[in-house]
């Protein structure tokens, strides 16, 4: 098997989870050096239990019945029980990458050897991934601490033959028979919502991208000044995010073109900051994005069960590496950064349509008043904007004690990735509004060129949606342009012109 498709519990990156998780029929492995970590572990809380030793999770019961002791004979029936009482879940399902990035995800903790479970248990997450049968995984339901509990056990449930999956039609498999912890081991983590931020922040960055690309061709749409771009500005300020921004700004839009020249003895002695301070803000997203797909990564390659096991110290060890908070926090960075983002997009899509300050039709429209322009697609975008304010509500700071009090902090983290998801898929549309908005800006601006940059950017919305002549459905329009942005031939037909935009 290509060694890229192995698990050491330690090497996943950001971009292999986000692709793989988009990977019908996966196939992976573990590698030699974590079979025999995994089967050291195994070894070691057997030998723990044939001693007789009360260990926490496997012959006890559960979160408030863990001084409730488990006879031996019993043990296995426990870990089914603790499968079946914690398929709580609601709501609707995980999409199926985000479901098996999940999977791939528990396989990759598991792989480290401090969970005790057998080789089997991960050999046969291996078997559902190759058969592309995906569990369903109800997408509410966790508090994000002692793990993903309900979800995961979703997760569980269909391991040991008893849960739904996307299209098992055709498809069989000889279900897990849980022994000693590894219940217990599949559904102690943060593998839920690490696999919905992971996703959302893999095309977060590629957002980001487009954002300066959008931010340029508005800004060639508008006439607007380049002195703000120059590298002299941010050297002074040398946050790098800043920096990256600036540079593709003037990579987009050049030195000068026909359209820039027409104004450059305008009256205009300052533009808004919406196009002037563009680098900070695409920037301070660009930095704090960098800092949540760290984050992410790390939790990617950490043990995150509870108790641990450390053979080779003869140690099992109570702990809190299942609590959220990491993730959460670093997610609802991710909220703000996002909801930013859009803000500002829609800031400039409000300074096309208006014709004091664009000198162009209002709302873009060729005959104003009989014909409405793109006079509510700027009201569509302000309304995603402000969704996006209340979903950027921090959900870490809002725990509420489980467990009669013995679960008293919980970190909320699976409903920060979902809202992180949300205000993702909301911006992408505010940043397709302004494309629009800004394609129909150069359209008055004719004959005058724009630059290369911002003319092949033009060329593309224009493969997709044409001049708005008359109203339509402009729906459509946004729907169209976003899934031509989305696409990485996008970004890399306008970079055959610019070169290689920074991230």
């Amino acid at each position: 098997m290509d060694m890229k498709n192995t698990l050491d519990g330690k090497s996943l990156t950001i971009q292999k989870i986000y692709q793989w998780s988009q990977t019908p029929g996966l196939q992976l492995s573990l590698t030699e050096d974590s079979v025999k970590k995994v089967k050291a572990s195994r070894a070691y809380i057997e030998k723990r239990i044939s001693a007789g030793d009360i260990m926490y999770g496997v012959n006890t019961g559960f979160g408030a019945f863990a001084s409730t002791t488990i006879s031996n004979k019993d043990i296995e029936q426990l870990q089914k029980n603790l499968i079946r009482s914690h398929c709580a879940g609601i709501g609707e399902p995980l999409s199926i990458e985000q479901s098996r990035a999940a999977m791939i995800l528990r396989a990759n903790t598991l792989a480290q050897g401090h969970s005790g479970v057998r080789v089997e248990v991960l050999e046969k997450i291996f078997e559902l991934l190759q058969k592309d049968l995906i569990p369903k995984i109800p997408c509410q339901g966790s508090v994000g601490a002692s793990g993903d509990l309900a979800p995961l056990a979703h997760l569980a449930l269909a391991l040991i033959g008893e849960g739904e999956f996307w299209d098992a039609q055709g498809k069989s498999f000889e279900p897990l028979q849980l022994k000693a912890k590894e219940g217990l081991a599949l559904i102690n983590g943060c593998q839920i919502m690490t696999a919905i931020g992971i996703i959302s922040a893999y095309q977060a960055k590629h957002l980001a991208l487009l954002a300066d690309i959008s931010a340029a061709t508005t800004i060639e749409g508008l006439r607007g000044s380049r002195s703000a771009f120059d590298p002299l500005i941010a050297a002074v300020r040398p946050h790098d995010g800043e920096n990256q921004t600036a540079f593709n700004l003037r990579k987009i839009l050049g030195e000068k073109s026909e359209i820039s020249e027409s104004h450059k003895d305008c009256h205009r002695v300052q533009d808004p900051y919406s196009l002037r301070c563009t680098p900070a803000v695409h920037g301070a997203v660009k930095r704090n994005l960098k800092s949540i797909l760290q984050t992410l990564e790390i939790e990617a390659n950490s043990s995150t069960d509870n108790p641990l096991v450390f053979a080779d110290e003869n140690k099992i060890l109570s702990c809190g590496n299942f609590h959220g908070e990491p993730v959460a926090m670093a997610l609802d960075l991710g909220k703000i950064a996002l909801s930013v983002l859009a803000n500002i997009s829609e800031c400039r899509i409000s300074k096309l349509i208006h014709p004091n300050f664009s000198e162009l039709p209002a709302f873009l429209a060729a005959d104003g008043g009989l014909q409405s322009g793109l006079m509510i697609v700027q009201v569509a975008a302000a309304s995603l904007v402000s969704e996006n304010k209340i979903l950027s509500h921090p959900a870490c700071v809002d725990s509420i004690p489980t467990s009669t009090d013995k679960e008293d902090h919980v970190s909320m983290g699976t409903i920060a990735s979902r809202q992180f998801t949300q205000i993702l898929r909301n911006a992408e549309y505010v940043i397709a509004m302004e494309f629009l908005a800004a394609a129909q800006a150069l359209d008055f601006l004719k004959p005058l060129k724009p630059t290369a940059g911002v003319q092949k950017v033009y060329e593309q919305i224009r493969n997709v949606v044409s001049f708005a002549d008359q109203d339509r459905v402009f729906a459509k329009d946004i729907q169209a342009i976003l899934q031509l942005i989305k696409t990485e031939k996008f970004l890399s037909e306008i970079e055959t012109v610019t070169g290689e935009l920074q991230w």
